[in-house]
């Protein structure tokens, strides 16, 4: 079978990337298209692929200011002229989705998300005084060509798979097109429960504007909790600026040493919305509780703590896509406003219901989500969308 994955850009080992690892295991002789490679910044399950990049790749200082560029990464994605495959695979949360595949190919898209700059994240990225004025300007400027681009590119896949039930309803919001559900994997035998805890809070991200790294830190100087941060990204200056002398900035680390961190906090912080979120599934695979934005995708995957529950049990309940969210014993915390104050009365619950939490019962929580099923249950997928039989 001839396979093309397209992937929107290779800058750095994140959740989307994680996937595209797993796609790589099914697909070892597939080529990948994306706009931007650095190389290096990938696995070399990844790497070893051979990896075709598009003029986006020779623009001035786009290895740093790749996003500045997103006006033109549509025109940038359709220039791509696509031999002979059998299918293409998408992994798509930007315009990956928009290639244009070659005549007889079928095309089935893993969706991590619309492209959130120009939908639901737009105030995020180009408003709050996060983003420069040009930079605000020129996403305004662009927003509607660039949704009615999204929308109408949606009609070049054959079948959508989404990353959560989350990201489905917004697919069929967006684009009025149906969308299977299938949860990024995690390496969870990779993982083990870790007994003991650091006094100190975790964070493993990306330094986005949405992902809310500043409401960890201003909750850890309010409260004058340690916090690490692993992770790098454009906000990193206004972020330093913000920390108080807990908190301590590590920039992307190895693996080894990211399970290690997982393995000795106490909790993982997640103040961001994400679509869906394989940083919490991999500390709860170490055993570790999450304390989290209670929106997104980690309503299908942490139990909240249920306060007058013995032993801390999580209480089954539907979200907001219509999915019923998991249920069992507590494996995090849930605040509900992204704001400091609702974060730190977060942790302060957390530290008065420690005892509530068991590190091998979260682990145990996370076995569903493990990278052999979603293979498996990939592979399916990609082979009802040769046949065009459902999956």
């Amino acid at each position: 079978m001839r396979v093309a994955i397209i992937h929107d850009w290779l800058t750095g080992m994140r959740g989307g990337e994680r996937c595209l690892e797993a796609f790589c295991e099914l697909f070892p002789d597939a080529d990948i298209y994306t706009l931007l490679h650095i190389n290096g910044s990938v696995s070399p399950t990844i790497e070893r692929h051979r990896i075709r990049t598009s003029f986006v790749q020779s623009l001035p200082l786009a290895e740093r200011y790749y996003r500045y560029y997103l006006p033109v990464f549509p025109f940038a994605i359709e220039r791509f002229r696509l031999p002979s495959y059998d299918l293409v695979l998408s992994s798509s949360h930007c315009v990956a989705k928009g290639i244009r595949p070659p005549v007889g190919a079928k095309h089935l898209c893993y969706i991590h998300s619309p492209m959130r700059y120009v939908w639901d994240q737009f105030d995020n990225y180009a408003r709050g005084g996060r983003s420069g004025g040009v930079a605000r300007l020129g996403m305004g400027l662009f927003r509607r060509r660039l949704q009615r681009w999204d929308v109408a590119s949606a009609a070049r896949v054959d079948q959508f798979v989404a990353n959560s039930h989350n990201i489905a309803g917004k697919v069929h919001r967006y684009y009025n097109r149906p969308a299977s559900v299938l949860h990024p994997p995690v390496d969870w035998q990779t993982f083990e429960a870790a007994e003991q805890s650091e006094d100190f809070y975790l964070m493993v991200t990306a330094f986005a504007p949405y992902k809310r790294v500043d409401l960890a830190i201003q909750a850890c100087n309010v409260m004058h909790r340690r916090l690490k941060i692993i992770g790098k990204g454009q906000e990193e200056a206004r972020l330093r600026k913000l920390a108080g002398p807990t908190v301590e900035f590590l920039g992307w680390q190895p693996d080894t040493v990211v399970r290690d961190h997982y393995a000795r906090c106490q909790a993982l912080l997640f103040p961001g919305e994400e679509d869906f979120g394989i940083v919490p599934l991999e500390a709860m695979a170490c055993g570790k509780p999450v304390i989290a934005f209670g929106r997104g995708g980690v309503l299908e995957t942490v139990c909240p703590l249920t306060e007058g529950v013995r032993g801390g049990e999580g209480l089954a309940r539907v979200d907001s896509a219509g999915a019923e969210a998991p249920a069992g014993a507590a494996t995090g915390v849930f605040f509900f406003a992204q704001t400091t104050e609702s974060l730190v009365q977060a942790m302060e619950r957390f530290e008065r219901r420690r005892a509530a939490f068991d590190p091998h019962t979260i682990r145990a929580h996370v076995a569903a989500f493990d990278r052999r099923s979603f293979k498996e249950r990939m592979k399916a997928f990609a082979m009802g969308a040769l046949t065009g039989t459902a999956s």
